[in-house]
């Protein structure tokens, strides 16, 4: 059998492997715990960032578009958006992980991808904060542990933040993939068991940033605020009213040392 490489897990989480080379994969990941469930996060992510976009990729062509159009150029177009469609579906974190860090994009790029980033976020939530035997890889009677294998991790000191004045005890963390290097996830949950999720990615060593107000994004029922301080960006992502999201945001920015 050949040698495994991050990028044939990556082409099985993405759907990009033949037959031939799936069945090679899967037959190495049998004997591979932790492999597998890196490529079992990655296919779980990919499959929530899909059904996070797919209220967008259903809206219908406007009808004035469709008119200027003949025949010939309709189908031409049609297919060149399915294939940008899946470009940019399987390849989100990637680009707009470019274009949130590169000093020199432009504004709306870099407004987009941190849009993504909080799709990233929103979407970890989803696959994770459903979890009711193994929601976190840590629990937080590690949480000494937890913060400094993390922070190791992203190569930058991390802090789990206090939310029991909102009602809210950390469930503990856990490590996540991002083209740029890791990510961290902190979760949450009330006595009512509603949770929240901290979504965390450091900063490039020689990206230029700045501090940024904090933005809001919604995809149905799970809404997030996210924002950059100093080294880090962070996403905080639930279920919840807009309005209380927010307090849990700010008491995180708050302890964090905003």
């Amino acid at each position: 059998m050949t040698m495994m490489t991050e990028d044939d897990l990556h082409a099985l989480a993405d759907g990009r492997l033949g037959p031939e080379r799936r069945a090679e994969v899967e037959t190495w990941l049998a004997g591979q715990p932790e492999a597998r469930a890196k490529a079992d996060a990655w296919r779980a992510q990919n499959d929530a960032l899909r059904a996070l976009a797919r209220e967008a990729l259903d809206e219908p062509v406007p009808e004035r578009l469709i008119a200027a159009l003949n025949p010939q150029r309709q189908r031409w177009l049609t297919a060149v958006a399915a294939a940008l469609v899946a470009s940019v579906t399987m390849s989100a974190a990637g680009w707009f992980g470019h274009a949130w860090y590169a000093a020199s994009g432009s504004s709306g790029s870099v407004v987009f991808a941190a849009k993504r980033f909080a799709r990233d976020a929103m979407a970890a939530h989803v696959v994770y904060s459903p979890e009711v035997r193994h929601p976190v890889e840590v629990a937080a009677a590690e949480q000494q542990h937890l913060v400094q294998w993390l922070s190791k991790r992203l190569g930058t000191q991390l802090k789990a933040p206090l939310l029991q004045a909102q009602g809210f005890d950390l469930v503990g963390g856990r490590l996540l993939p991002g083209d740029n290097g890791a990510r961290a996830q902190f979760m949450y949950q009330n006595a009512g068991g509603e949770r929240v999720t901290l979504y965390l990615s450091a900063m490039p060593k020689n990206a230029t940033t700045i501090p940024t107000a904090f933005r809001f994004e919604n995809n149905g029922p799970v809404s997030a605020f996210y924002w950059i301080d100093r080294d880090l960006s962070y996403a905080l992502s639930g279920d919840l009213q807009r309005s209380r999201l927010l307090q849990l945001s700010e008491l995180v920015y708050t302890q964090l040392g905003g």
